[in-house]
């Protein structure tokens, strides 16, 4: 059986003893930890557009839902009467208005 080991050590010694290698590892350990944009920055900047982009989405969807309402009031009367009934409590001269709340179930 051979021993392998005070090969791999000399190799190991001599790869430190490089001038290049020790250059490339320090410009690799400077740049993982120490720089502006870190590892660990990088992490809290990819979350952040993770976050951004899930809020695109959403006010995306919110205005496509506004806009579909804007487009269902001014176009169908109807739906704007409901819409005043149901919002501002808006009601005919000879009607009167019953707001029935829901009681909660908090005790």
């Amino acid at each position: 059986m051979k021993i392998i080991q005070p090969v791999s050590m000399k190799r190991l010694i001599d790869l430190f003893k490089n001038k290049f290698f020790l250059v490339t590892l320090a410009f690799v350990v400077w740049m993982i930890f120490f720089d502006r944009n870190d590892l660990f920055s990088q992490y809290q900047y990819h979350q952040q557009v993770k976050k951004l982009r899930l809020e695109r989405d959403f006010y995306k969807a919110q205005t496509d839902q506004v806009t579909k309402e804007l487009k269902e009031l001014t176009t169908n009367p109807q739906q704007m009467e409901k819409f005043a009934r149901e919002k501002y409590l808006m009601k005919k001269a000879n009607e009167d208005v019953y707001v029935v709340v829901p009681e909660s179930k908090e005790k």
